[in-house]
């Protein structure tokens, strides 16, 4: 997903990184007509990282060897990939229409604007689930159609108004097009209707999901700015920017907005274990999965396992573990069944076990782990978090998600087989896996 620049549109998936930051002061190349050489020297701090299972690099040079574009395309040509070399299982036809759909995105360069805005939108809306994909993005808005048609409705117009305002403050065309300026705003849609008291169908609250959705490009373009000294993604930090702002300016009380209720727990919850269903916890986990998307049906959330699925057979099993591991995390702290029933332990874990189990670090059984782990760690934030926010009168969104997900990110070790993806070669988990085997063979077979 966030392949180098010479390849606009890579299916980066929820970043804002250096290497893919807009055009502007703070995005310039630090190394100016010295990149080659610090290319170079940051290759070589990778071998001795790899070797010695070390990386003790400054963050200058860790940038130039992470987002320098010299070093991209020394990978690129003394390793040609196959663009199908991750699908090469699959037969070449299913190949196209896989993982993030590379061929496709190079084939739409020289059609119509209109042909390709749509697939920034498609793209758009699959990134809330970290995948760049134009077909798993028409399988969520089908599920979403199936939750409800004013909620897709919703959704939809956030990303195209956030995808046209990405376009008129001139943000990096490679980057719009990956979708990652119009994911923020899909969720914002999505949870305004949601969260509005006024129901279904209240035509008048399209007015602000065009304002606020105008804003995620802003946040976006600004956390990444600042994110980019430590090459860490932004993932939904613009939405949850975005959506509190709305629910706490207007409240329960509005005249014109209302926004539903958020209380604190004042009472001691009668759970009784005999009345635990088997069949509900089992629905619970698709149901957690459409949780990511403020939905409750757990048909739904099969149809965004199946969209995850297309792009990615490992992300679509991180996001089925992390569900469970939610589920399981909310058993241990005895929560209301109809907590965990309607999902609300399942959506943060989910897509911090995709977001560490082979994202954005390569896939080995130590970062498998240690997803496993950011999972757990991720549902019990997101209920001291819940409890915390509903004082103020507000939900936790996808906050303990973000959060928790860059407290993991900016772990250090000395395990060589914890090896965290530069942001400008993130795409899927397993060609993530394919660069991390390919770096770690030049390593063995080169002299130090």
């Amino acid at each position: 997903m966030y392949g180098e620049k010479g390849r606009m549109m890579n299916g980066r998936s929820l970043i804002g990184g250096a290497g893919d930051a807009p055009r502007g002061p703070l995005w310039r190349d630090p190394f100016g007509n010295k990149a080659g050489e610090a290319a170079r020297r940051g290759f070589s701090q990778l071998s001795l990282a790899l070797v010695r299972g070390l990386d003790k690099q400054e963050p200058e040079e860790e940038t130039s060897m992470e987002d320098s574009p010299t070093i991209v395309k020394l990978d690129r040509s003394e390793n040609p990939v196959s663009p199908c070399r991750g699908r090469r299982c699959l037969p070449k036809a299913l190949g196209y229409i896989t993982g993030n759909m590379r061929e496709f995105a190079e084939w739409l360069k020289d059609k119509p604007v209109l042909l390709q805005f749509t697939d920034w939108v498609l793209r758009g809306i699959s990134q809330v689930v970290f995948v760049s994909n134009p077909i798993s993005g028409i399988l969520i808005l089908v599920g979403l159609l199936v939750q409800n048609p004013w909620w897709a409705l919703n959704g939809f117009v956030g990303t195209v108004i956030s995808t046209l305002t990405a376009l008129l403050l001139s943000q990096d065309r490679s980057a719009i097009a990956a979708g990652l300026h119009g994911y923020n705003a899909t969720l914002v849609g999505i949870l305004m209707a949601v969260f509005s008291a006024k129901g279904d169908y209240f035509w008048w609250l399209l007015f602000p999901v065009s304002v606020m959705s105008m804003t995620c490009p802003v946040f976006s373009s600004a956390l990444s700015s600042v994110f980019c000294k430590w090459n860490l993604p932004v993932f939904t930090l613009p939405f949850n920017m975005a959506l509190s702002m709305y629910l706490a300016a207007t409240g329960h009380y509005n005249p014109f907005f209302p926004i539903k209720l958020f209380t604190p727990v004042s009472s001691v919850p009668n759970i009784t274990w005999p009345d635990l269903s088997a069949l509900e916890l089992l629905k619970s986990l698709p149901v957690g999965v459409s949780q990511i998307y403020g939905c409750d049906s757990p048909w739904t959330g099969g149809i965004f396992l199946c969209a995850i699925l297309l792009s990615s057979p490992l992300m679509c099993l991180h996001a089925a573990i992390g569900s469970l591991l939610g589920i399981a995390a909310g058993l241990s702290l005895s929560a209301p069944f109809e907590n965990i029933y309607f999902g609300l332990w399942g959506f943060n874990s989910s897509l911090a076990c995709i977001a560490i189990g082979g994202m954005f670090m390569a896939l080995t059984w130590q970062t498998h782990l240690l997803a496993l782990a950011c999972a757990l760690f991720t549902a019990y934030l997101g209920v001291s978090m819940s409890h915390v926010m509903a004082v103020v009168g507000l939900p936790a969104c996808t906050w303990p998600f973000c959060l928790a997900t860059l407290l993991f990110l900016l772990v250090t070790t000395e395990n060589p087989n914890i090896y965290r993806m530069p942001l400008s070669n993130v795409t899927y988990p397993e060609e993530n896996r394919i660069f991390y085997m390919q770096a770690k063979k030049r390593v063995v077979e080169s002299p130090l």
